[in-house]
């Protein structure tokens, strides 16, 4: 490599140093991003979970598994199911069929969601 292609490669990779001040703040200011207008993420879609229940098992009792085995849920049949957005519980419910399918009757409506 050259004199000249080194301080090219120099020139590309230098770093500068800015001083930004210090910004303080006051709380917020101004108009809230949304303005009140929830419609706008109306269309937004998200990704709900149901969670019917868990178990807690050894790891030996993993790997005994088998197809056709049954497994027992920690919680029972007249427990509400938690309807979830990121992990957080937006609603409780109760399993129900649906045609071919599960679905859930909501029992306690929709919360306020918490991020």
């Amino acid at each position: 490599m050259n004199s000249t292609s080194t301080k090219d490669a120099e020139m590309k990779h230098a770093t500068h140093v800015i001083e930004l001040s210090e910004l303080k703040s006051h709380g917020p200011q101004g108009s809230p991003v949304l303005g009140g207008n929830l419609s706008v993420i109306h269309g937004v879609k998200v990704r709900l979970r149901v969670s019917v229940g868990q178990a807690t098992l050894t790891l030996g009792e993993v790997l005994n598994l088998k197809e056709g085995g049954i497994l027992k849920l920690e919680s029972s049949l007249d427990v509400p199911v938690d309807v979830l957005i990121e992990d957080k519980v937006v609603a409780r419910g109760q399993l129900v069929a649906v045609d071919d399918n599960f679905g859930v009757r909501i029992t306690e409506p929709p919360r306020p969601l918490r991020l």
